[in-house]
């Protein structure tokens, strides 16, 4: 692996384990000393974060943890739902195996059975999948594709609500889910929009306002 690979596959797995908090500045002085490599490489591991929607170029600042907002979070979670409810309408109307789906609930359950607490790197990588399993269904490799591009930067969004999920709570909520999908037609639809705008964006939106509230009451 090239050291710019390396160096943005050992942040990427920080960043997705919440190690770094939104806003936070990645130096990249601070940075070269760390991975003993030159700036020009450090520079070129950022880019391939801020491709993948990880980090952010802020003018005067540099690169910072993508930062979080109401217009980001809508953004993400609309691009989401066309992506995961087009697909889902496809797969359904040429009558797909759900099975994929299931698999992936499954998953989640033994992940929250062997340890209550696993890293929540390792659960958000469950959580992709049993969503990403949803968009394979309909064939499509162009869809995958699309779907492949924001896999983690949701991830990173999701790192903000880890106060209000545990592992036995994300796999009922995707295990009901997986029932309600098998229903088929416009109930698996609904089923599907309502976890996304209300489980995830809501969520999100939710730790938003607390965050800003803090804050406020702070004086930030």
């Amino acid at each position: 692996m090239a050291a710019p690979e390396r160096i943005a596959a050992a942040l990427r797995g920080e960043l997705l384990d919440g190690a770094h908090p939104v806003g936070t500045r990645l130096r990249e002085e601070d940075l070269a000393a760390r991975f003993d490599v030159g700036r020009h490489t450090v520079r070129s591991a950022l880019r391939l974060l801020v491709e993948r929607g990880l980090v952010a170029h802020e003018r005067h600042r540099g690169a910072v943890v993508a930062p979080l907002s109401r217009a980001r979070i809508d953004e993400v979670f609309d691009y989401r739902k066309v992506l995961e409810l087009g697909a889902l309408r496809m797969a359904l109307a040429a009558g797909a195996d759900l099975t994929p789906v299931l698999a992936e609930a499954e998953r989640l359950e033994s992940l929250a059975e062997r340890s209550p607490r696993p890293s929540w790197r390792e659960l958000t990588r469950a959580h992709s999948a049993f969503h990403r399993a949803i968009v394979a269904l309909a064939g499509n490799r162009h869809l995958l594709d699309s779907y492949r591009r924001c896999e983690d930067e949701v991830r990173l969004l999701l790192t903000f609500v880890r106060p209000d999920f545990d592992a036995a709570s994300l796999a009922a909520v995707h295990r009901a889910l997986a029932d309600q999908l098998q229903q088929g037609g416009e109930a698996a639809a609904d089923a599907l929009t309502e976890d996304i705008d209300h489980t995830g964006r809501a969520a999100l939106l939710a730790a938003l306002h607390r965050a800003e509230e803090s804050a406020r009451l702070l004086g930030h």
